[in-house]
């Protein structure tokens, strides 16, 4: 049996990083990471460059948050010394009539009382603010300026290397189980040589992300989590100087049937837009790498119908896991009988809440409470507590039983 610890963190990823630097800042010692794959690998939902960070939400349980995540993410900035958040400004649009044309107008209203700034568009505002797009007259949409792109895997960066400067322990291992008592936790871990053997600490947190759902029967959790593969492609285009952070926003097209959502040119030359929720329903490690070039069609249709200046050939596919909830709301909570464990599952929309959920995860290991509002994102809402909950991948809060989606892209 090895040293006991204060506290252990499953999983190294985006909130797994974020947990071990915030538990170092607010003094924790002897804090031990554990990732099957190790730190920074290519493996987790922090793959690739880039995510959307926004305010947009039909909810002000997350839109409620968004002023702490920002600041959460510029003191990491400070900490580190590396931009992580660049500001383009988001545009989310849709055609009336649809159900993306609700979610627009709730996200609005959202907005106006929570006093954010944002612009109401017209299609012919579109057209003269952003003359890339090729809209129908019965489009319409919404400007919010501080919407823009998180650099999510220098994000990870700069956290597992502040959390390692302030002596924060990672060790790569397979975690086989996890041993709950009154006073403390035992987690069965694995390492790469195949040695077995139970680390012990006061207290946990389980940010494993879609490898979550083998330690949900130790964890005394009881609702299924799903699995789905994504996919993002990155086109090369005729005109992609059009389509820089400073002359293009970030955007979300909110269709009926599909919701599409871009970025401008970063980290690639190329511009990058996905399709959200493909409903690729797959089990843990049957994620595959290689794209699938029938979706990156679908996308640069998309392009050469909407976006036509940055519609060229395909350079690269690239693909992620969701890992939702029965209502694809967040899960963030400690378990009841257990308080020292603290438990995130982040349904494939948390990258942009990353640093502020590792805030958060910390206040619940050292302070046993937090400031922030979640009870939205509690482990007695309907959809983790009742086994018969439909999975209907909707989000709905505590605050507001809306059936909203919550479309990810970060």
């Amino acid at each position: 049996m090895s040293k006991g610890y204060s506290h252990i963190v499953i999983g190294a990823g985006t909130v797994g990083s974020a947990t071990a630097y915030w538990l170092s800042r607010q003094g924790a010692e002897r804090v031990l990471v554990l990732d099957r794959f190790g730190m920074l690998h290519p493996y987790g939902a922090f793959g690739d460059h880039s995510r959307i960070i926004r305010r947009v939400y039909p909810s002000a349980a997350y839109s409620g948050l968004t002023d702490a995540m920002y600041e959460a993410w510029a003191h990491v900035e400070r900490e580190s010394g590396l931009p992580l958040v660049t500001t383009t400004g988001g545009l989310d649009l849709a055609e009336a009539g649809t159900a993306g044309h609700d979610y627009i107008e709730r996200s609005r209203r959202v907005l106006e009382d929570l006093g954010f700034d944002h612009e109401r568009l017209t299609a012919d505002d579109i057209r003269r603010r952003f003359p890339q797009w090729r809209v129908s007259d019965e489009t319409g949409g919404i400007y919010q300026p501080d919407a823009g792109i998180l650099d999510v895997r220098r994000a990870v960066s700069a956290h597992t290397s502040l959390a390692l400067a302030a002596g924060v322990e990672f060790r790569t291992g397979t975690v086989d189980g996890v041993e709950l008592s009154a006073d403390g936790v035992g987690v069965r871990v694995r390492t790469a040589d195949g040695d077995p053997e139970t680390v012990r600490a006061d207290r946990l947190v389980v940010a494993a992300g879609s490898w979550m759902g083998a330690l949900m029967s130790d964890l005394g959790l009881d609702f299924p989590l799903t699995l789905s593969q994504e996919q993002v492609s990155y086109f090369s285009g005729p005109n992609l100087g059009d389509f820089t952070p400073e002359r293009h926003p970030v955007w979300i097209h909110h269709g009926g049937a599909d919701t599409y959502y871009g970025f401008p040119v970063y980290g690639e030359a190329a511009t990058k837009l996905g399709r959200d929720m493909r409903s690729r329903f797959i089990e843990s490690g049957d994620r595959v790498f290689e794209g699938d070039d029938v979706e990156g069609e679908l996308l640069s249709a998309f392009l050469r119908e909407h976006l036509p200046g940055s519609a060229g050939p395909a350079l690269a596919h690239r693909t992620c896991v969701y890992d939702m909830t029965p209502d694809r709301g967040f899960l963030l909570d400690t378990l009841p009988d257990h308080p020292h464990v603290a438990v995130f599952n982040g349904a494939g929309h948390a990258a942009k809440f990353g640093s502020l959920v590792g805030r958060i995860l910390a206040d619940l290991q050292t302070e046993g409470t937090t400031p922030y509002p979640i009870d939205a994102f509690g482990l007695d809402r309907p959809a983790v507590s009742d086994p018969a909950y439909p999975v209907t991948f909707k989000l709905e809060t505590a605050e507001k039983n809306s059936g909203e989606q919550a479309h990810a892209h970060g």
